[in-house]
């Protein structure tokens, strides 16, 4: 198969990228900083069709829509910048959309699957304060995959949603749940089970249904 990961230099996405080479698949990673294969700031459309240009004719098989940012971690109601809600919502949702709307030709050509990487923080059944920016973006980024799902499935293209699980990352901090590996791999089972028949679904790593 053929994967593009975004923001596969770090943390899930690094980990994701490398279990998927170590299974012999082929695997194209976007990172902002050009530690990647492809040099991809989500939120730049340039930047999208250089990537586009770049795959013109390469089918993709699976896209991880994995990129994404925390700005507001450790905000009180007190401080809110305006300027990160637009930062957050240009990388959570928009850069998560021109990332699909860039590479359609190549999912088309392969009947590929598109996967959003969210958060349980996306659920109005997991509301217990703060994170405002955050819980808003991925729940953004949730409704946008649920209604993707709706009008990709006559292309044959599955659309998945997945909470990661709460993982020791640099964004999860250090006493979070699970190992990168450990979501990783779930992950992975997650998106191989993926089809028309589940798309649009929301799903925890572990493959538990989640509520939105």
């Amino acid at each position: 198969m053929h994967i593009v990961i975004t923001g596969a230099n770090r943390g899930i996405g690094k980990t994701m990228s490398d279990q998927y080479r170590m299974a012999g698949h082929t695997v194209t990673g976007t990172a902002r900083d050009g530690s990647a294969q492809v040099t991809l700031d989500v939120t730049d459309p340039a930047q999208h069709a250089a990537m586009a240009e770049q795959l013109q004719g390469q089918p993709v098989d699976l896209l991880v829509c994995n990129a994404g940012v925390y700005l507001d971690k450790g905000h009180d109601i007190g401080g809110y910048p305006a300027g990160i809600w637009a930062q957050s919502f240009a990388t959570n949702v928009t850069g998560v959309f021109l990332t699909i709307q860039s590479l359609l030709p190549n999912l088309r050509a392969a009947r590929g699957k598109i996967v959003i990487i969210s958060s349980q923080m996306a659920s109005d059944n997991h509301a217990p304060g703060g994170s405002y920016i955050y819980r808003a973006s991925k729940a953004a980024a949730l409704n946008l995959g649920r209604n993707l799902a709706t009008d990709l499935r006559q292309d044959g293209i599955a659309v998945g949603i997945y909470h990661p699980g709460w993982v020791q990352t640099d964004m999860g901090g250090s006493v979070a749940d699970i190992t990168a590996e450990e979501a990783a791999t779930g992950l992975l089972e997650r998106f191989e089970a993926l089809s028309l028949d589940t798309t649009g679904c929301f799903e925890t790593w572990d493959g538990q249904p989640h509520a939105y």
